[in-house]
């Protein structure tokens, strides 16, 4: 069955040159020119990926990404922003509120699809050995892809769950970031070092009961990060 995209576009012909690319990629794909349309296309028929635009009437595209992430359905839609503004601050606000990956304008269609593609690859549940890891309070399990801390459930997007799981699958090591890209993103890699930074704060915000003194997640200075080595893997 074609995955569904949900395009988030106020102008026309950008959003008639997308469309006519990814369905001849095999995509099924519904259009909406403003944010309040947008999320009330997703309630109604929730799509697999949104290609998502800031500057829109109405609620911007910040917003938009912000209300899906509320809602459980959502966590996990991969989100892709198209932006014309390019500085990285923008990249990293576009992150911090639940993006998954950022496309500057101008581009081009390979690209976009070469990032659609991807996102919705890494979307897949991870595949590993045993399907539960406890640390501690933290559970992480891949057969379910549902994490829960002291049994309550953690809504985490696609790439913040691989991430995690990465680091609780391997505690007490420490990984700097590039190591984490090649690991978590490998030959996706679409996002900066400093990037990586944005998901580690995601997930602590969602999982640690003191975010600025994680006691899951740690910072190791002038290397990168490492899951406590405390609690055991039942």
């Amino acid at each position: 069955m074609p995955k569904k995209l949900l395009i988030v576009e106020d102008d026309n012909d950008l959003i008639k040159l997308l469309r006519y690319n990814l369905e001849r990629e095999g995509f099924k794909v519904a259009q909406a020119t403003d944010g309040s349309v947008a999320l009330a296309e997703a309630r109604r028929d929730p799509p697999d990926l949104v290609i998502l635009d800031l500057m829109l009437p109405g609620l911007d595209g910040l917003e938009v990404c912000r209300q899906l992430r509320r809602v459980d359905r959502f966590v996990r839609t991969p989100v892709l922003i198209l932006s014309a503004r390019n500085e990285e601050s923008d990249r990293v606000v576009g992150l911090e509120v639940g993006a998954d990956d950022y496309v500057t304008k101008p581009f081009s269609m390979r690209e976009v699809i070469a990032r659609v593609r991807g996102l919705l690859r890494r979307n897949e549940p991870v595949r590993s050995q045993g399907s539960r890891l406890q640390r501690g309070n933290l559970v992480v399990d891949t057969a379910g892809h549902s994490v829960s801390v002291a049994g309550r459930l953690v809504g985490l997007t696609a790439l913040e769950f691989r991430l995690l799981h990465h680091l609780a699958l391997h505690p007490g090591i420490v990984f700097s970031r590039e190591q984490l890209l090649d690991r978590v993103w490998s030959n996706d890699r679409i996002v900066t070092p400093r990037s990586v930074d944005v998901y580690i704060r995601r997930i602590r915000e969602k999982i640690e009961a003191e975010p600025h003194q994680p006691g899951y997640v740690q910072t190791v200075h002038g290397v990168g990060y490492r899951f406590a080595a405390n609690g055991e893997e039942s």
